[in-house]
């Protein structure tokens, strides 16, 4: 059985170079946020919640892209360091609906300013209009895949 020969060099494979520069913006992001303390998924946690208050356990899972068990790690520590708060129970069904404290927002707003300094850093070689092509042409790669294929497709 023979394998396929590579098509050409590793940087001209575009999954190989996204992989580089997703891993590179955690490297720095995780450089970024080790002084405060916090992981990129904490981070992560805390920005959603910003926006999305009271989500669950599962949702902020997805939105954070870790499995549920992480995020109830997550979770765990940002409750214990007093940046989230979540009900000892709930009323309704099983989910424990977080939200940010006030020290949980002042945690946000110094890691927000880290991570919009990683991010202009890594974005700074390209024009404003590549940037914001950069982010176009990204969430319509994420859509392509995350749309179902259709029959006809191979």
């Amino acid at each position: 059985m023979s394998q396929a020969e590579p098509d050409g060099p590793l940087d001209e494979v575009v999954g190989y170079v996204l992989k580089r520069a997703a891993a590179a913006l955690r490297t720095r992001m995780d450089a970024e946020l080790r002084p405060l303390g916090l992981t990129v998924p904490q981070y992560a946690c805390l920005e959603v919640l910003a926006r999305q208050p009271g989500l669950s356990n599962a949702e902020l899972a997805r939105a954070v892209f870790v499995s549920r068990q992480s995020m109830n790690l997550v979770l765990r520590g940002l409750q214990d360091r007093g940046l989230v708060a979540r009900p000892a129970s709930t009323p309704h069904g099983r989910a424990l609906p977080s939200r940010l404290t006030p020290p949980g927002r002042e945690q946000l707003r110094a890691a927000s300013t880290l991570v919009k300094s990683v991010e202009q850093r890594m974005l700074t070689p390209l024009s404003t209009a590549a940037q914001d092509r950069l982010r176009r042409d990204l969430t319509v790669c994420a859509d392509a895949l995350a749309e179902p294929r259709s029959a006809g497709e191979s």
